[in-house]
């Protein structure tokens, strides 16, 4: 971590940094609430990775892709699902990051981002009292920290960090979720399917959220400038599921213009 003072006690930059630094696995689960108070510091409270509890082990090998056929077996089913649980965890994490990260930023788009990170612990709830069910709970399983590895820097604005996070990632798992729905109630696990099916609704307030503020910050929400803010290599066709979910994207507020361009991108496949 970096070495820098920590929020006050008792206010929702500390609840927010105990939250990414913690190393409790039970914590990072189920955070207490946070609290109301809020920092009168301007200060910039930037941490360079989160903390992560034993339980959960780094993997390094590439993962193959799982064909839908595969999911009526369990296993591979839970391995699905402790991955998408991981990605809620790292999204809840990055929300709490921002909010440290973006003093500066109207107190409306931090507290945006508290709800969404509330939000995103309480799908992995979901998920994680899935994987019980199917005898392989959250931990069980190697994780990788993509979105960390892709979203936050020293670099990054709040501009940068709605258009990965929120347009773009968020974004693509309008996508994925609308699939893997499919996915789930074909293999014969309804509880699967409803919840991958709750999430993906709710996953359009948050992409609503990002395309609001970028717009806020730069004026509009136009294709190319929008991805003058994703790091490389990640390219737009590596921000979307196919088919794209137009439906839920056009409730969130993209503009037709810029869903005509993201689907001329291809369907290019990066792992997560």
């Amino acid at each position: 971590m970096s070495e820098l003072a920590v929020p006050p006690e008792g206010s929702v930059e500390r609840w927010a940094w105990d939250y990414v630094t913690t190393t409790s696995l039970e914590l990072k689960l189920s955070p207490p609430p946070p609290p109301s108070v809020w920092s009168a510091s301007p200060r910039r409270w930037l941490l360079d990775r989160p903390g992560r509890p034993p339980e959960l082990v780094q993997r390094e090998a590439r993962k193959k892709a799982v064909r839908p056929g595969a999911l009526k077996d369990d296993t591979r089913r839970a391995e699905v699902l402790h991955t998408f649980l991981h990605h809620e965890l790292q999204a809840a994490e990055l929300m709490a990051w921002a909010l440290l990260a973006f003093p500066e930023t109207p107190e409306a788009f931090r507290r945006g981002l508290l709800g969404i990170c509330m939000d995103e612990v309480r799908h992995l709830g979901l998920y994680r009292d899935h994987l019980v069910t199917l005898g392989h709970p959250f931990g069980s399983m190697p994780i990788k920290d993509w979105f960390w590895e892709r979203v936050p820097g020293e670099s990054t604005t709040a501009t940068h960090f709605v258009a990965r996070m929120g347009i773009a990632f968020e974004g693509g798992n309008l996508d994925h979720g609308a699939r893997f729905t499919e996915f789930f109630a074909a293999a014969g696990d309804p509880r699967a399917a409803a919840i991958q099916a709750q999430i993906c609704e709710e996953e359009i307030a948050h992409t609503a959220f990002a395309l609001h503020w970028f717009r806020t910050f730069t004026g509009g929400v136009d294709f190319e400038q929008w991805r003058a803010y994703l790091p490389e290599p990640i390219s737009p066709s590596m921000t979307r599921g196919t088919p794209l979910n137009l439906e839920a994207r056009r409730r969130a507020g993209y503009p037709p213009e810029f869903l005509d361009a993201l689907a001329a991108w291809g369907t290019d496949h990066v792992e997560r």
